[in-house]
C-alpha cells in the first residue's frame, strides 16, 4: 500500500541561541503528529553574520539531538569533556539522557546548510547516561539510486546498515535526486515516517511539497518521491511512535510536570548533571 500525505508543515524564519538565523519547522505544537520527532530546525545561509554567534553552553535532558551539516562546519563541546568538529556531510548525535551541557559554534563558511532534529527518548530511558558520537563521512554509506544517491546516516536500507542509536530505531536517509527523476522507498507498514524537503520542491506521494516543508505520512509499505525541474535534497526519517505524554520546557523534555519541575530545580541548585563534569 502506498503512503499518502497526512500532514504538512512549512518552516518559518526565526532566531535561536545567541542569534542564529534558522528555519523552524517542527516544535511543541507538532509533537503528537510527528512522534517521536520533537523539533526540526533547518540552517541555510551564505551570510556568516547570521549564524556565527552560535549556541552558547546550555542544558538538555530527555532527548537526543541529531545535527546534519550538509555544507559548512559545526564545533561541539560538552560537560562530558567531548570536543569535536563536523564538516560537509557529517553528523553529530548527542544523547542528553539524564542531563548534559553543551555548546555548538558555527564557524564562517561559504554556505551553512543542514538541519538539527530532536528525537524523543522513551520514558524508561530518559535518565540514561548522556553520550556523544560523531558520524564522519567515511562512516556514511553513499548508495547509488536511480537519478541520485542515498546517504545512509542511521538505521538500515535494504541490506546495508548505518549508525545505530541505543534507544529508538531511526532510519535516517539524506537523499539527493537529479531533476525529473522518481524514487520509491520501501518500508515497514506501521513505522512513523516523515520527510523534509531540505532543498528544492518535489512531488511526495503525488502531491507537490515546497522546500523547507516537513511531511508526515499515513501508514503504508512504500513511498514515491519525484523531483521536478530542479535537483532536490530530501531527508527521510522512520522510527517508532512512543505515544507517551510530553512535558516540554525549553531544552528539556520529560513525561510529567513533576519531572520537568525537578529538572529545572536541579539546574538552579547545581545538581542537574548526574555524570562527571569535564569542560
Amino acid at each position: 500500500m502506498k503512503r499518502k500525505i497526512k500532514d504538512k508543515v512549512t518552516g518559518f524564519q526565526t532566531t535561536d541561541g545567541a542569534g542564529v538565523h534558522l528555519v523552524r519547522v517542527l516544535g511543541n505544537t507538532t509533537t503528537e503528529t510527528y512522534d517521536p520527532i520533537l523539533m526540526l530546525d533547518s540552517f541555510d545561509s551564505t551570510n556568516p553574520e547570521e549564524y556565527t554567534a552560535g549556541f552558547p553552553m546550555h542544558p538538555h535532558r530527555g532527548i537526543e539531538t541529531i545535527s546534519l551539516i550538509v555544507k559548512g562546519n559545526m564545533v561541539h563541546k560538552d560537560s562530558l569533556g567531548n570536543q569535536d568538529q563536523i564538516t560537509d556531510g557529517e553528523v553529530q548525535w548527542m544523547t542528553a539522557g539524564s542531563g548534559i551541557l553543551h555548546e555548538e559554534t558555527l564557524p564562517a563558511s561559504e554556505r551553512l546548510l543542514g538541519l538539527q532534529l530532536w528525537l524523543n527518548m522513551p520514558a524508561k530511558d530518559k535518565m540514561s547516561p548522556p553520550e556523544y558520537h560523531s558520524i564522519k563521512k567515511d562512516e556514511i554509506e553513499e548508495i547509488p539510486i536511480q537519478g541520485g544517491t542515498l546517504r545512509l546516516i542511521s538505521g538500515s536500507y535494504k541490506n546495508q546498515k548505518g549508525f545505530t542509536g541505543k534507544y529508538l530505531p531511526l532510519d535516517y536517509y539524506h537523499i539527493s535526486l537529479e531533476s525529473n527523476h522518481k524514487f520509491t522507498i520501501e518500508m515497514e507498514e506501521d513505522k512513523s515516517v516523515m520527510v523534509f524537503l531540505l532543498l528544492g520542491d518535489a512531488k511526495v506521494a503525488d502531491e507537490i511539497v515546497m522546500e523547507k516543508t516537513a511531511v508526515k505520512l499515513t501508514e503504508g509499505s512504500s513511498l514515491d518521491i519525484e523531483s521536478l525541474d530542479k535537483d532536490i535534497q530530501i531527508i527521510y526519517l522512520s522510527s517508532n511512535k512512543l505515544e507517551e505524554p510530553i512535558y516540554w520546557g525549553g531544552p528539556i523534555v520529560m513525561n510529567t510536570k513533576q519531572e520537568l519541575d525537578l529538572a529545572f530545580s536541579e539546574l538552579r541548585s547545581g545538581n542537574f548533571l548526574k555524570e562527571k563534569v569535564d569542560y
